[in-house]
């Protein structure tokens, strides 16, 4: 294993200052109406989504994990800019987890950090080695790396006294899950926006939930951000989440608004409608003032 990495902002700026750390992100953004529109458009997303969820306490500490992708980008830009605004009452820890996965460019995040003095974290930790000796060639990595890489997280906001990790799903990463647990786990499960651990002590958030992907490589593309590739380990060609994610493409396609609609289904459930009597009482379930059995 390689040793955890904390490092601390040189740019100048005071850590604390989430809008001088907004101001300097968001002056490499271009000075239009359409991204001024995007910008407000999404800040007030995430708000309510926060909100919905219950996710800020007041005086608490996120862990905001960074991998390098457009999602994580957009998961900070867009709560530095509620916190420059008084609309987040917690401090932020920005994470990268440096998995030592082959030709990652592991000085691109920290430089980025320091560019507008976010406070942050590298955590460095060699789990492709230990995947890559579990898991046979030619299968994918993804389900194993996603448990090291939770559980590392989980310790590392233990560290850092932060009640919450925050990733950067967004609406297609929920539909697309929906649809795997659907099809090939036969049961009907998503990813939540607010998740409790099973030790009790640390949350998952995840706020932009509700927030299309476009959105989102909108935004990041107008910030410049240097996006990391998520094929770095070589174990994505052919999964089943691409395979999900065009399909709800082709869908959106062919009747615009199908993934607005399949998202609000998903905080619509009717157990009655549905088949699991662990859910619903379908035994006890009899016509008014019939109390006989039916045969």
């Amino acid at each position: 294993m390689m040793p955890a990495t904390s490092l601390a902002s040189q740019s100048g700026f005071d850590q604390n200052d989430y809008t001088a750390m907004a101001r300097a992100l968001y002056s490499r953004a271009p000075a239009t109406a359409n991204f001024n529109h995007l910008r407000k458009r999404l800040k007030r997303q995430v708000s309510e989504t926060i909100g919905r969820y219950a996710m800020a306490q007041k005086g608490s500490r996120w862990l905001v994990c960074l991998s390098g992708g457009k999602d994580s980008y957009a998961l900070l830009a867009i709560l530095l800019d509620l916190k420059a605004q008084g609309d987040l009452p917690v401090d932020l820890l920005a994470c990268n987890l440096d998995q030592k996965q082959p030709d990652f460019p592991d000085h691109i995040l920290p430089q980025w950090f320091e560019s507008f003095g976010v406070p942050y974290r590298i955590e460095t930790r060699d789990t492709y080695s230990i995947v890559t000796d579990k898991i046979p060639e030619g299968k994918t990595y993804c389900s194993l790396c996603s448990r090291l890489r939770r559980g590392i997280l989980y310790r590392v906001a233990r560290e850092e006294e932060c009640s919450a990790i925050v990733l950067g799903h967004h609406r297609e990463d929920a539909l697309a899950t929906f649809m795997m647990n659907m099809t090939k786990g036969g049961r009907l499960a998503s990813m939540p926006g607010k998740l409790l651990n099973d030790e009790g002590d640390v949350t998952v958030l995840r706020p932009l939930i509700e927030t299309a992907e476009s959105d989102l490589a909108r935004l990041t593309a107008a910030l410049g951000c240097p996006i990391i590739p998520c094929n770095l380990c070589g174990s994505q060609d052919g999964l089943q989440r691409q395979l999900m994610a065009k399909r709800l493409q082709e869908w959106e396609a062919q009747a615009p608004g199908t993934k607005a609609s399949m998202l609000k289904a998903l905080s619509q459930v009717r157990p009655s409608h549905l088949l699991d009597r662990e859910l619903f009482d379908f035994e006890g379930l009899s016509p008014r003032g019939n109390d006989t059995d039916v045969p």
